[in-house]
């Protein structure tokens, strides 16, 4: 078993719901989930110009090798309605691999830690709060000092998915 973190996104429908529908799925299809963070509502990046974002991290237990977690969630990702047509473009889910253990992957279809996490504070906030001490595997930095470092000030807010009510982070 390997401890995997999953950012999940969604951007499109009842979010909440899709989160809710993710996390079931998720753990039927990969493994057993052992932590999440709380959920938090984040401006779009790449593409700002679209609905602002739920997003949340999944701490995950899988037996699944890389790429057959890949395989996994983007058919998870497709039964929840997810096409790849517009790169960063609206989305009803969208889960990425941030961590595998500690593992650093970096093939054609997979690459793990993601490479852009320390640019995404959508993804840093919520790992930060779950695992502050937990250090980037090849950066040897906590996400406590990624979060820190990042050039990223898009806000990230935190969501109450009861009453749908979000405060500033």
């Amino acid at each position: 078993m390997v401890d995997t973190y999953l950012l999940l996104g969604t951007n499109m429908g009842d979010r909440v719901s899709l989160l809710s529908g993710a996390r079931s799925e998720i753990g039927r299809e990969v493994g057993t989930i052992s932590q999440l963070s709380a959920v938090y509502e984040t401006a779009a990046w790449g593409h700002e110009r679209q609905p602002s974002f739920l997003n949340q991290v999944v701490v995950v237990a899988t037996p699944l090798q890389p790429l057959e977690l890949l395989g996994r969630i983007n058919g998870i990702e497709k039964a929840f309605g997810r096409q790849r047509a517009v790169k960063w473009g609206p989305r009803p889910l969208d889960i990425d691999i941030l961590f595998y253990g500690d593992r650093i992957i970096d093939g054609p279809t997979l690459q793990v830690p993601h490479p852009r996490l320390p640019d995404r504070r959508f993804a840093l906030v919520p790992m930060q709060e779950i695992a502050p001490f937990f250090l980037h595997p090849q950066s040897r930095k906590s996400m406590t000092e990624l979060l820190d470092e990042t050039t990223d000030h898009l806000p990230v807010n935190h969501f109450n998915t009861d009453t749908h009510e979000h405060y500033e982070f």
